[in-house]
């Protein structure tokens, strides 16, 4: 009897002196809290949250990391609320897209807010000094050279974007201006909500020889609308992203969604070992990468020689 009483003084003992030593060395049990907010769901924007989280993961933070991923179901209000929760029960907090970036810029005063997806960070006002991240603007150059190499004969490319959308807004006037550059009319159509884009297609279609279309949250939530309506038009499509590409896309040359992510969760990884975030620059990815949908090439009567194919 009494061997087993100083067995169970011995084990609780051991497990104060545990107890003790997790509570000294705190950081060794503490977890932290990363907050994802995200404007709206579709695979574009999920590459990028992927791309975050495999950063991390892969690190030695792995196992002292929860997240909390929230979907703004494009509503702004939404995302508003989402980004005042996270800076209540959360140490980081991540915005994919200009809109839950701006969304959460006020709401959170002094933690750590890093953007990714987002075009052009001054035009959208993300500046504070808690406040840096990736952006993914477009190539705009290179999507008009492929329009160039693949549609020689193409004249006037149609568009649209949302104007509520900066990121959208800065893009298509960018690419507006290389492309006119170039020597092609562009005509572009803005829209308000998703459900407008079915009424600027058909404004468009009859008037243009290729359609472009930007990163764009709207646009993205009804690509298959897009593919659908410039299908039966006979009317191919350059796109922005390579997802864009793989749902239906003629081509597409632009920057890894995914790579973006990635590059967004390593500027949290230096953070986390104690760099300050108010010395971290925005970063931007300097390569881009071409897709080509051989469906569309062959519906379209596009061939090209092994070397471009390799390019």
């Amino acid at each position: 009897m009494k061997k087993l009483i100083l067995g169970i003084i011995l084990g609780m003992t051991l497990i104060g002196c545990q107890d003790k030593k997790e509570q000294e060395t705190g950081d060794a049990v503490e977890k932290i809290n990363i907050g994802i907010t995200q404007i709206v769901e579709h695979p574009s924007l999920d590459k990028i949250r992927s791309g975050v989280e495999a950063a991390i993961k892969e690190s030695k933070y792995k196992d002292r990391v929860v997240f909390n991923y929230q979907n703004a179901q494009g509503d702004f209000i939404i995302a508003q609320t989402i980004a005042a929760q996270f800076n209540e029960n959360s140490d980081i907090i991540v915005a994919i897209t200009t809109p839950s970036a701006q969304a959460a810029l006020n709401k959170v005063p002094e933690k750590p807010l890093f953007f990714t997806a987002v075009t052009n960070p001054i035009i959208a006002g993300l500046e504070g000094e808690n406040v840096t991240g990736v952006s993914d603007m477009s190539p705009v150059k290179e999507q008009v050279k492929l329009i160039q190499e693949l549609l020689p004969e193409a004249k006037i490319i149609g568009t649209i974007y949302t104007t509520s959308e900066s990121n959208s807004t800065y893009l298509v006037e960018e690419f507006t201006k290389a492309a006119e550059k170039a020597g092609y009319k562009v005509i572009a159509r803005g829209i308000t909500n998703v459900t407008e884009i079915a009424s600027a297609l058909d404004s468009l279609l009859g008037d243009i020889d290729v359609m472009y279309t930007a990163k764009d949250n709207n646009l993205a939530s009804a690509y298959s609308l897009i593919i659908d309506r410039t299908n039966k038009a006979n009317i191919p499509v350059i796109g922005a992203t390579r997802d864009f590409t793989e749902e239906g896309a003629l081509a597409s040359s632009g920057i890894s969604e995914y790579q973006v992510g990635y590059q967004t969760g390593e500027m949290i990884l230096r953070y986390l070992d104690g760099e300050k975030i108010e010395d971290m620059k925005i970063e931007y990815l300097n390569k881009s990468e071409l897709t080509i949908n051989e469906e569309q090439m062959k519906k379209y009567n596009i061939s090209l020689e092994e070397e471009q194919l390799k390019n």
